[in-house]
């Protein structure tokens, strides 16, 4: 019998295992492990798992194979070394039930570290994930939180098991709870984990949320395809006002993420039906320019020509609406004439009739405020366009809050401040 300066042998299999367990995939590393007070292990199975060890290091799975198959363990600490060797085995095939299968060989031995067993059991609820067996996975999961293990990937992973038995809400308070520990520990949190968290928010209809996760995504990875993503997707709420959709397709110009003869062309074409001729015209005169609208493309050419002499008439006639919305007692004249100026793109009167507007009263608040703030940020106003668009409620709140995130990175440009190292993930 040897004892714990034989370690370097055949315990080493054990090291191995929980090394090439500690990866969040079949995939293995390498780590050294503590595995405590002496040993005693046989000469005869310490010198068979060190023959099995080397051909392991040298890659000859076959005879690896053969070696660890004739092992024979007599004691919890033996057995503990073999199931690691299989372990790893299993490891270099791919082969994720056959891990599982080692770690449950593990578990019934006493030999298993104590500061190891709660990451082990973590690693059971995975490769179980790993091979459908969501129940095991669970138990696993919730066996290792026992033991204390409190891991942002055992939170992430319970969420997925969620997702896999059709269980959005409990998914969603656990991709919330993540979020949570990852925030706490100052980590960034991935482009993937926002999507995985958005999707479930589309999936229980909570919208609020849906913005909220859109904001903090952009916020962290501000790309121009993100940019176009989010609001397309978020514009595909059910319930968002016409007015709210236009804003969002504003939105999506003012970041340079009209990508698709689709978005000229319905950007376009709710400006119209909205009431902006003038807007419309531009849109598909832009849309032209940027090679994504065919001259000849029958739709936009039909819509050129029933916007064409509504759109001069329109910002001819903006002064004379002007001086009527000054005189009169509410705020609704002021604030439609401020929407025309909007949709010109003339953001400094747009400024001073959303201003009128909003001393006048009688109003929505929310989409004057949200507008307003808009308006202050195409003119330059940076900062007063930030307080002005926290001050938007209602079912602006979140549109109000995407175009914060655009008036932050506008801000951030003009310092000088580089973008988030994040820019180019998601």
């Amino acid at each position: 019998m040897r004892g714990h300066s034989l370690l370097a042998g055949a315990a080493g299999a054990a090291a191995l295992l929980l090394a090439a367990g500690l990866a969040e995939s079949p995939a293995m590393a390498r780590k050294a492990l503590n595995v405590g007070p002496p040993i005693a292990m046989s000469d005869s199975f310490r010198m068979a798992t060190a023959a099995a060890q080397t051909a392991l290091s040298a890659g000859d799975i076959a005879t690896a194979s053969a070696r660890i198959a004739q092992l024979s363990p007599a004691n919890d600490f033996e057995i503990y070394v073999a199931a690691g060797l299989r372990f790893e085995l299993a490891a270099r095939r791919g082969d994720i039930q056959a891990q599982r299968i080692a770690l449950t060989d593990m578990f019934k031995s006493s030999a298993v570290p104590p500061g190891d067993a709660p990451r082990l059991r973590y690693l059971a609820g995975l490769y179980s994930f790993y091979v459908g067996n969501y129940d095991d996975t669970m138990a696993q999961l919730n066996y290792a939180k026992t033991l204390g293990y409190e891991g942002v990937d055992a939170t992430l992973l319970m969420a997925d098991t969620y997702i896999r038995r059709n269980k959005p809400k409990d998914a969603r308070a656990m991709t919330e709870q993540a979020f949570t520990q990852l925030r706490a520990e100052g980590k960034p949190i991935p482009a993937a984990w926002y999507d995985k968290a958005i999707s479930l928010a589309y999936q229980t209809g909570d919208w609020a949320a849906v913005g909220m996760l859109y904001r903090e995504r952009l916020a962290a990875y501000p790309s121009t395809g993100n940019w176009r993503s989010a609001l397309v997707n978020y514009g595909s709420a059910s319930g968002l006002s016409p007015q709210i959709q236009l804003d969002l397709y504003r939105l999506q110009a003012a970041n340079g993420a009209m990508a698709s003869e689709r978005d000229y062309q319905s950007y376009a074409q709710l400006a119209e039906k909205n009431g902006n001729n003038a807007e419309a015209k531009a849109i598909v005169e832009a849309g032209r320019a940027a090679g994504k609208l065919s001259p000849t493309q029958a739709t936009t050419v039909k819509l050129m020509k029933e916007v064409t002499p509504k759109a001069t008439k329109e910002i001819a006639a903006l002064p004379t609406a002007a001086k009527k919305a000054a005189a009169a007692s509410d705020g609704s004249a002021a604030l439609n004439v401020a929407d025309s100026y909007f949709a010109l793109s003339q953001f400094p009167q747009a400024v001073e009739q959303y201003r009128a507007a909003i001393a006048k009263g009688g109003i929505d608040l929310n989409r004057a405020n949200t507008r307003l703030g808009v308006a202050l940020a195409r003119s330059g106003d940076l900062a007063n366009a930030r307080l002005t668009l926290a001050q938007a409620g209602g079912e602006w709140s979140n549109l109000a809050g995407l175009w914060s995130v655009w008036v932050d990175q506008q801000a951030s440009r003009t310092a000088g401040v580089a973008p988030p190292a994040s820019v180019t993930g998601g």
